[in-house]
């Protein structure tokens, strides 16, 4: 099998990190190899009578093979505990000019070797050829791509080697893979037993050459191992000032990682550059508005829902431009109440990036490139954050960390329905089930794993995305209906719905560490003790 290793970042890879390991373990396999093979020539020149019976040049039998085979690996994978480590360790041995010009050689050596094998089995074998930029992650869809056509090569002759009979297909050339269809609990249609149809399975949507759109972000993805500091410098609705920490520019910009220096030292100037501003920069931008936030009469009181329009007689718009956003932003704040969803993409990503922003008003939906909107979608919090205004979220735990982290959005007065449907004890407390229960909607959920990094949009997954938020205002209604019935015509139970909401729109992102032993699961706070 072949074998790529990358970092959790996957936008930042040294090569050098990539062959290190890979040289001494070459290195061990050879020397395993000559020894191994020294004996098993012995053994087959003390027998010329099997020499021409040789299961394979310089093995007897399928066990001598075996047995050479399973020796290498032990030897090589006790070998590697003696690596240069992540961290410090490597840093050190990377300083050095002749191991990172060894690192290169061996590196390349070994892509070659890769080609070779892949080019053997009909492959797409390019592996040295590649942008320096998009490169690693091209490499990775070249590995796996191969490892699934040399596995079903394998397992093609185990079962002609079992006796197992397998049905016949049209023969294809090598390496030729059919486009494949994911079949799983999430995709899987059942048919109407009554009608005859069968099952159906929805596909999903992928495209492995999109751009990466980290390449256009103004300000650079920050994968270091320092802590996460708020993005905000305007605080729209304030009671309380922004700390000058955030307002100074000066002092935001200077970053550890803007330096060519190993990742503990910046670890310790970043400590030292802000050990004064350490309380700023951690604290809640908005915490003493959150304290501070006083519901007005209406909202703990039983309201009157108002339907929905029809989705083909609602307005929608895709937002890309700043002119855009400005527009929206001075419609969001003439509501009351809006509704609010996000798509996210993590797949091969360190830490995820938020790719769409749904937005929805009693009139109207908006559907916000924050891909391409990404450093100006802070304007929003002049709505975001008005205490007059409720803002409608279904489960918003993730939703309030990316807003943070991405966008450097937060909170203030906001409803969660997923917290609603758990007070009332409805059973299953998913979107899906909420929009079935109130809106006799059926959730299309097939686009639910798609590459929301996808440009321009397909039609089926703008439509998609558009449902989330479209018929949430309605839910909130009836949530709030429903709550202020099973509590007697008191507001208790919406009350308790308000402060656990406002208890999720006070939590703030933390970035993961990732340490000697790899991704740690509390936050680094710790690294400024």
């Amino acid at each position: 099998m072949l074998v790529l290793p990358i970092k959790p970042n996957g936008e930042e890879e040294k090569p050098s990190a990539v062959v290190s390991c890979h040289s001494h373990v070459q290195k061990l396999e050879m020397d395993s190899s000559n020894s191994d093979k020294q004996n098993n020539n012995q053994s087959v020149n003390e027998d010329p009578a099997g020499v021409d019976n040789e299961f394979c040049p310089g093995f007897k039998d399928v066990d001598a093979f075996v047995k050479y085979g399973l020796g290498t690996v032990v030897a090589a994978t006790k070998a590697s505990a003696s690596l240069p480590q992540v961290g410090d360790e490597y840093d050190l041995y990377r300083s050095f000019p002749g191991f990172q010009e060894f690192c290169e050689t061996q590196g390349d050596g070994l892509l070659h070797c890769m080609s070779q094998i892949m080019h053997h089995h009909g492959c797409r074998a390019h592996m040295r050829d590649r942008n320096k930029l998009t490169g690693l992650e091209e490499r990775f869809d070249l590995v796996v791509d191969s490892n699934d056509v040399i596995l079903e090569k394998v397992g093609i002759l185990l079962d002609d080697a079992a006796g197992v009979n397998r049905s016949q297909q049209p023969v294809m050339p090598a390496g030729f893979q059919p486009p494949k269809i994911v079949v799983s609990s999430w995709n899987r249609k059942g048919g109407d037993s009554g009608s005859g149809r069968s099952s159906e399975t929805f596909r999903l949507l992928q495209a492995k050459n999109v751009t990466r759109p980290q390449l256009k972000f103004r300000e650079k993805v920050d994968n270091s191992n320092t802590p996460f500091t708020p993005k905000i410098f305007v605080k729209p609705n304030a009671i309380k000032p922004l700390p000058s920490y955030f307002t100074n520019k000066h002092i935001r910009k200077e970053r550890p990682e803007d330096l060519d220096v190993p990742a503990a030292l910046a670890d310790f100037i970043h400590q030292q550059r802000t050990q004064e501003h350490v309380e700023d920069m951690f604290a809640h931008p908005y915490q003493y508005e959150l304290d501070h936030l006083a519901l007005p009469e209406n909202l703990l009181s039983k309201p009157e829902p108002q339907m929905y329009k029809p989705l083909a007689e609602t307005k929608c718009s895709f937002i890309d431009t700043l002119e855009d956003l400005v527009a929206v932003n001075e419609k969001l704040a003439k509501t009351s109440e809006f509704a609010v969803d996000l798509e996210h993409h993590s797949y091969r990503s360190f830490l995820g990036i938020t790719c769409l922003m749904q937005i929805s008003t009693r009139d109207e939906d908006f559907i916000i490139d924050t891909l391409e909107l990404r450093s100006e979608l802070y304007i929003l919090n002049e709505a975001f954050t008005d205490p007059a205004i409720v803002k409608v979220f279904h489960g918003a735990d993730s939703d309030i960390e990316w807003l943070q982290k991405d966008l450097g959005l937060y909170i203030v007065n906001m409803f969660d329905t997923h917290q609603a449907s758990r007070t009332l004890n409805l059973g299953r407390h998913s979107l899906d089930h909420l929009l079935k229960l109130f809106c006799n909607v059926d959730s299309d959920k097939r686009y639910q794993l798609a590459d929301w990094r996808i440009r321009p949009l397909p039609d089926e997954m703008f439509q998609y995305a558009r449902a989330d938020t479209h018929y949430l205002l309605y839910v909130y209604d009836r949530l709030r209906v429903d709550l202020w019935e099973v509590g007697n015509g008191q507001p208790a139970l919406l009350q308790m719905v308000w402060h656990k909401s406002k208890d999720i729109s006070l939590k703030k992102y933390m970035k993961p560490a990732l340490g000697r032993e790899g991704l740690a699961h509390g936050p680094i706070c710790h690294l400024l003790a």
